[in-house]
């Protein structure tokens, strides 16, 4: 039977959760570039980043904060990561106001190209009568997502090349984020 894979995303119908703004440098200035941390490839930070509480509520295990979607896991979820997925990860230490628990932004660095173009709703590429000519050949939509389980090689926790929105987890790290109890987590089937 073949390896599943899941769309990993933040359960945002949890009751009175709280809400993470983007991560802000020691000076207490945004991040230059808060979409940064999705783009699969590991990033260099200068001291320690914060991520401020934009809305107060019930602390979570899995949060995606800001405009940039910046996926904030607390320690338990990073170690869990270190240790199945070492080589699909990147775990930057940050602060979260007024929770002195260890956090961390989870900064994905694999990337697989698996999109199953058949297989998905919908999919629609960018073309050259679009005017971005940067863009052109790349995703411009993916609806109704699925992949193909050959293309995934020993990954475990990916972006799918140029739909780099999207966190994937295989079904292994799906059943250890249930079994430590994590907080925050939402899975869709890919």
């Amino acid at each position: 039977m073949p390896v599943r894979y899941f769309d990993l995303f933040d359960d945002v119908s949890i009751p009175e959760r709280w809400e993470l703004g983007d991560p802000v440098g020691p000076s207490g200035q945004e991040v230059d570039n808060p979409w940064m941390f999705r783009k699969g490839v590991p990033v260099s930070v200068e001291g320690r980043l914060k991520i401020p509480i934009d809305r107060q509520g019930r602390p979570l295990d899995f949060s995606l904060a800001g405009v940039g979607v910046t996926p904030v896991v607390h320690a338990k979820v990073a170690m869990l990561l270190a240790e199945l997925a070492p080589n699909d990860v990147q775990l930057i230490p940050v602060a979260v106001e007024g929770h002195p628990e260890g956090y961390f932004i989870l900064n994905v660095t694999r990337v697989v190209k698996c999109i199953d173009d058949e297989a998905s709703a919908e999919v629609r590429y960018w073309k050259p009568e679009d005017g971005r000519p940067e863009k052109t050949g790349k995703y411009r939509a993916v609806h109704g997502l699925r992949v193909e389980p050959s293309k995934m090689g020993d990954a475990k926790v990916f972006r799918p090349w140029g739909w780099m929105v999207v966190l994937l987890v295989s079904e292994e790290i799906k059943k250890a984020l249930e079994r430590i109890g994590t907080s925050g987590v939402k899975f869709k089937d890919v």
